[in-house]
């Protein structure tokens, strides 16, 4: 019975922590127009679809690289059971070129949201680095999802680097100060980001299929250790993204003066709190009686990473802060 009840505290306090760093993320993520009021910045056609189309592509990247990860590292823990979750491979695959293809006709319609088929010009694609860089994501993610399907899913592996060196070359266009800089911060941070997330919700799907044993500890504990670094790369990566576009002297004002900057602050007070959570479930795995009750609170960091890409799809649908 104390266990129980310590399993469903926890829970309480997971909940807590949530809806705590969630009312301080809550207007930016009711959308762009709250974060833009009062800036003097323009809300650009479509944005509101933008970002949710990019937070899709996001997530959709992110469960099969954390599928792979997490099934490479499942079979070297000693004594691992052959029971293994069904995959969503080829499902988030086939979400992926779905959300690829939207922000494909976005780009071929010269960045606004087209408002019929005539209005997309397919051919406009290849006359233009986004262009080639979103039909490049389509492909991919087609490609991908065949990969999945097949008898050898691992193959998957190549489509989906593709995908995230694609992202990381749109989101620096070579107008920008050294963008290749910028496109291997942004290559970094999309890897570390979706082997975190994804890995996670596939250690945690894994879990509730291997019975509760030393196997089950062990892989919570390799994945919780490669977290850690995945983390001091993801703070790292965007730290130093974050200051390429807002320099030192005006990050203060930003952050509160432009759109980007407070999305941006809210997306840092959300990784707080997901840093709070896996923080609480290494104590749990390493000092409680059941090391398994850190299932409890990584259940809730998952969530919480939810929010985090829901809050990076709409950080790259906003205007990028002028370097002053």
């Amino acid at each position: 019975m104390r266990t129980g009840v310590g399993v469903d505290g926890g829970r309480r306090r997971a909940v807590g922590v949530l809806v705590l760093v969630g009312v301080g993320a809550l207007i930016p993520l009711l959308g762009p127009s709250p974060a833009l009021h009062g800036t003097g910045e323009a809300d650009a056609p479509g944005t509101g679809g933008i970002a949710l189309l990019r937070t899709v592509l996001f997530a959709a990247l992110s469960v099969p690289v954390g599928e792979l990860f997490v099934k490479r590292m499942a079979r070297s823990v000693p004594g691992a059971p052959a029971a293994a979750p069904r995959s969503w491979s080829t499902a988030a695959n086939s979400v992926g070129f779905v959300a690829a293809l939207g922000l494909a006709s976005v780009v071929a319609t010269g960045n606004l949201v087209p408002g019929g088929l005539a209005d997309v010009d397919v051919g406009g694609l290849y006359g233009s680095r986004d262009g080639k860089l979103a039909l490049l994501e389509v492909n991919a993610f087609l490609a991908a999802a065949l990969c999945a399907a097949s008898g050898r899913p691992g193959t998957q592996a190549w489509p989906l680097a593709a995908v995230i060196v694609a992202e990381a070359l749109r989101a620096h266009p070579t107008t920008e100060y050294s963008p290749l800089i910028g496109s291997g911060l942004t290559l970094v941070h999309l890897v570390c980001a979706s082997l975190w997330a994804g890995g996670l919700l596939q250690v945690l799907r894994t879990l509730r299929r291997w019975p509760r044993g030393e196997a089950a500890v062990a892989l919570l504990g390799r994945y919780a250790r490669v977290a850690a670094v995945l983390l001091v790369a993801i703070t790292a990566t965007g730290v130093g993204s974050s200051l390429r576009r807002m320099p030192p002297e005006t990050v203060l004002e930003q952050l509160t003066d432009t759109a980007y900057g407070r999305v941006l602050l809210a997306k840092v007070a959300l990784m707080a709190g997901v840093a709070a959570l896996a923080l609480w479930s290494r104590i749990r795995l390493a000092r409680a009686a059941d090391p398994l009750t850190a299932c409890s609170p990584a259940r809730a960091e998952v969530y919480a990473l939810g929010a985090v890409v829901a809050m990076s799809g709409l950080l790259t649908a906003l205007p990028v802060p002028i370097r002053w």
